[in-house]
């Protein structure tokens, strides 16, 4: 066999669920504890986090009120996915979520080059939320008189770069009234950090800690993990309809004109924080292997989770937008801002309460997920074994659960939140074009093994082309200037993310003509690869060094010691 048929040799659908069987017959799986409930509470939890309480902000500043057609578009572009998910989920009722599904529609490299792509989503996901929880819970600690040092609330890099840029500011001749929030607060920090061997000790205790306290959980089990993100889900629904059902008496409709003030461009501009409010209903399909009946359960969980959280959020963002001018919106912590506004400070702090309880949901979620990525990557034998080892009291991946607390609280010492929500989101948004393009590859496989979950068929044949010829069409008409230049490549390297879109989008075009491919993962594939488009060309270069990284992993051990390779 050549190397080249060797990078794309194939998993088979029944070894893959004997393996998982055989770990459970012989007391080595995952505990099965999981109902449909339990798994939509999941997506709940991951769901409903730091995009509702922090990034919905920023994302309306962008878009105005209209930020609502990105919240349907995502979501929308999330559902078509989600059937994809749903598919391979009944098809493959075991953990690894989006590295299995690829590992049998694809093969083992592509396989790979997913399962390094969700450790990253999982990884820096939850340095974005944990981050995000500290602002909280600091904020929260001062609201009843307990000050946490500012050394001991951001990480060194974020400190180290507003160090600089205060001093900069000073010697412009300039004083600290010209300091923004972030500048002053970074400038502290440093100042006030303590010594040790000529190293300042800044870190964001908050934030490890509570990393520690969420992997300890996960770590001694999935029932306890699982009680408590049902009492995380029903504390933060209740915030929020809370949330809903007051704002909606200040509500002010001349708020919601304009309704798109930046156009459809502002509205575009948040596509990153509002992906990232949804990216953690694919986190329940890595827990398969611990539902009760995954194949029944886990297409209706994705389903559900989905439709509640994007009905929330058009009303959430329906709500902020007309209780105070989108131009007001650009805050880490918009729910409380507003209330505030309004002279309600005492329901701000039930706010903050409540995301500091949201967001630890979040995080559980994630540090359950990643784990079982690793795991079922080293039981093909890409990893080495010690990552598949199971605890025998808990039931969990022991070994990589702590090596996930690891990755994410060694990173949070020094990389700045800001450079890792892009990477999150273009992580998960490569999943998804991966999971619908491989349900589409299955579709077109003569014999291709099925599950009981159809993804409902709609002929692409004709009905997709007709609509990238319709897009082409209203671009040229509605756009002529920006169409003439983007097909004279002015933007230069910044055009290549959507140069890639639109030739995807041609070759997809001819496959539904000439292979009658179904709509709904075909617009799955285009929606989510559309988003990646819109993030900027600098957070694709991150993405592929970060690939790069993987791809030295792989042939220097997983290639050589997969358990494809040595049957």
């Amino acid at each position: 066999m050549s190397f080249i048929t060797n990078l794309f040799r194939k998993k088979n659908v029944a070894d893959a669920i004997a393996t998982a069987e055989h770990e459970s017959e012989t007391g080595a799986g995952l505990s099965k504890s999981l109902g449909v409930w339990d798994l939509t509470a999941f997506g709940i939890a991951a769901i409903i986090g730091a995009g509702i309480f922090s990034t919905i902000g920023t994302a309306s500043y962008n878009g105005g009120p209209g930020v609502v057609f990105l919240f349907i578009f995502t979501a929308v572009a999330c559902g078509f996915a989600a059937f994809a998910y749903a598919e391979f989920a009944s098809l493959l009722p075991v953990s690894g979520s989006a590295y299995t599904y690829s590992y049998v529609a694809f093969g083992e490299f592509i396989a790979w080059i997913i399962g390094w792509a969700l450790i990253m989503e999982y990884a820096v996901g939850n340095i974005v939320v944990a981050v995000s929880w500290s602002g909280y819970f600091t904020s929260l600690c001062d609201s009843v008189g307990w000050h946490i040092p500012a050394w001991a609330q951001t990480d060194y890099s974020t400190a180290h770069t507003g160090y600089n840029e205060a001093k900069a500011i000073l010697a412009e001749g300039k004083t600290a009234a010209d300091f923004t929030q972030r500048q002053i607060e970074s400038l502290a920090a440093w100042e006030g950090a303590p010594m040790m061997g000529g190293l300042r000790m800044i870190l964001d205790m908050p934030a490890i800690l509570m990393s520690l306290l969420i992997t300890a959980l996960v770590y001694i089990g999935i029932k306890e993990s699982r009680n408590a993100g049902n009492i995380m889900v029903v504390i933060k629904m209740a915030i929020v309809l809370m949330v809903i059902i007051v704002g909606v008496f200040y509500v002010d409709t001349d708020n919601w004109t304009p309704f798109l003030p930046h156009g459809f461009g502002g509205v575009m501009a948040g596509v990153s924080s509002v992906f990232f409010a949804y990216i953690g209903f694919d986190a329940i399909s890595t827990t398969a292997e611990e539902c009760k009946n995954p194949q029944r359960d886990l297409p209706k969980a994705m389903v559900y989770s989905i439709v509640i959280c994007t009905v929330l959020y058009i009303i959430i963002a329906l709500v902020l937008t007309g209780m105070v001018s989108y131009e007001q919106l650009n805050v880490n912590d918009p729910l409380a801002f507003v209330f505030e506004k309004i002279g309600m400070k005492w329901f701000s702090g039930i706010i903050a309460v409540s995301a500091v309880v949201a967001m630890a949901g979040v995080f559980l979620v994630f540090q359950l997920g990643q784990p079982r990525i690793w795991m079922t990557m080293s039981r093909d034998g890409l990893l080495p074994a010690r990552f598949s080892h199971i605890h025998p009291r808990y039931q969990t991946p022991d070994f990589a659960t702590l090596m996930t607390a690891v990755f994410v609280i060694v990173p949070m010492l020094f990389i700045s939140s800001d450079l890792v929500l892009d990477l999150c989101s273009m992580g998960t948004l490569f999943a998804f074009v991966l999971v619908c393009g491989g349900v589409l590859k299955l579709q077109v496989t003569p014999n291709a093994p099925q599950g009981k979950f159809k993804t409902p068929y709609i002929d692409g044949k004709i009905i997709f082309p007709i609509m990238v010829l319709g897009a082409a069409a209203m671009c040229m008409y509605y756009s002529p200037e920006a169409t003439k230049d983007w097909l004279q490549f002015k933007d230069g390297v910044h055009q290549i993310p959507m140069l890639l879109f639109a030739v995807v989008c041609v070759l997809l075009a001819v496959w539904s003509f000439q292979y009658n491919l179904s709509l709904i993962p075909t617009l799955g594939l285009i929606c989510c690869l559309y988003m990646m488009a819109q993030i900027p060309s600098k957070s694709w270069l991150g993405f592929f060094i970060w690939l790069a990284i993987g791809l030295v992993i792989y042939f220097g051990y997983g290639h050589k010691h997969s358990k494809l390779n040595k049957a």
